[in-house]
C-alpha cells in the first residue's frame, strides 16, 4: 500500500536543521510532497538529490527564498509537469504535477491571501484556474490526487478560533466556498471522509503567539482524492507529534 506524506517545511535548510532526513528514514514514505522549500534549484537538489531509492523534481520560484515545492517518489513518474498553464501563477514554484499512469498527482503550494486585495484576488484565480485544470482531469477518466497546503480551513471545526477568523484570509467566506465546489466537482478530503467528527486535528499554528503548544491551530494541510479513489482510502493522519516547521506532515496511505 503507497503512503504519502505531505508537509510544508517553511524552509528546507532549516528542516534540515531540525531532524529531516532522520523523518524521512523513519517514514518511508513512497511520495513525498514539501511545500515553502524556499530555495533555488541548485541548493534543493544538493541537500536533497542525494537520498537513496528516489527520484526528485523541484520547482523554484524566480523570486530567491519564497515559496517552492518538491515531490520525491519512489517510483519514476511517466510525465512530470511544473505548470497549470496560467504564466501568471507559473514563476512562484507552487505546482509539481506527476503522472504515474494509475493517477495523477499535484503537489501545491497555494497561496496565501493574507498581505491585501490583491493578493488575496491571485489566490481566488489561481483556485479557480486550478479547478479547471482538475476537471479536465476529471473528463478524461483520470484519478487525481492533490496535496499540499492549501491555506484555508474549510470548516469551523477545521480551526480553533473560527468566529474570532472569519475576516481573516484562510477562513474567508469565500475561500471556504471555493473548497465546497472542489468538493462538489468530485474531490475528497481524505481526512475528513476517515474523521468527520475529530476537533482539535490541526495542521498549522502560528509560532510567534506560540500557539502550538496550545493547540491552537488550523487545518491547512490536505490530501485530497477524487471520488473514483474513494474506496482506496485506508488511513489519513495529521501527524502534528512532528516537529521542524510551523507545520506537520499528513499522510495518506492507499490500497
Amino acid at each position: 500500500m503507497p503512503k504519502l506524506i505531505s508537509w510544508n517545511v517553511n524552509g528546507i535548510r532549516a528542516a534540515m536543521k531540525k531532524g529531516f532526513l532522520d523523518f524521512v528514514a523513519a517514514e518511508k514514505p513512497d511520495i513525498l510532497g514539501l511545500q515553502e522549500t524556499k530555495a533555488q534549484p541548485e541548493i534543493v537538489h544538493e541537500l536533497l538529490g542525494a537520498l537513496p531509492g528516489y527520484h526528485l523534481f523541484n520547482s523554484s520560484a524566480v523570486r530567491k527564498g519564497y515559496s517552492g515545492v518538491c515531490l520525491l517518489s519512489r517510483e519514476k513518474p511517466v510525465d512530470v509537469g511544473y505548470s497549470i498553464g496560467a504564466e501568471q501563477f507559473d514563476t512562484e514554484g507552487r505546482i509539481v504535477r506527476a503522472d504515474f499512469g494509475k493517477w495523477v498527482l499535484f503537489n501545491i503550494y497555494f497561496p496565501n491571501g493574507g498581505s491585501g486585495p490583491e493578493r488575496l484576488a491571485y489566490k481566488m484565480a489561481f483556485y479557480d484556474r486550478f479547478l479547471e485544470v482538475t476537471q479536465e482531469l476529471l473528463k478524461q477518466n483520470r484519478r487525481v490526487i492533490v496535496c499540499g497546503d492549501v491555506n484555508t480551513a474549510h470548516h469551523e471545526i477545521d480551526l480553533a478560533r473560527p468566529k474570532e477568523n472569519r475576516k481573516v484570509s484562510g477562513f474567508l467566506p469565500q475561500e471556504c466556498a471555493w473548497v465546497d465546489k472542489f468538493v462538489a466537482a468530485g474531490f475528497i478530503d481524505s481526512f475528513r471522509h476517515l474523521h468527520p467528527e475529530t476537533r482539535d486535528a490541526y495542521s498549522w499554528w502560528d509560532m510567534k503567539t506560540g500557539a502550538r503548544a496550545r493547540n491552537v491551530g488550523w487545518r491547512i494541510d490536505y490530501f485530497f482524492v477524487d471520488q473514483g479513489l474513494k474506496s482506496d482510502i485506508q488511513e489519513a493522519a495529521i501527524m502534528s507529534e512532528v516537529m521542524g516547521s510551523d507545520h506537520c506532515p499528513v499522510r495518506l496511505v492507499l490500497a
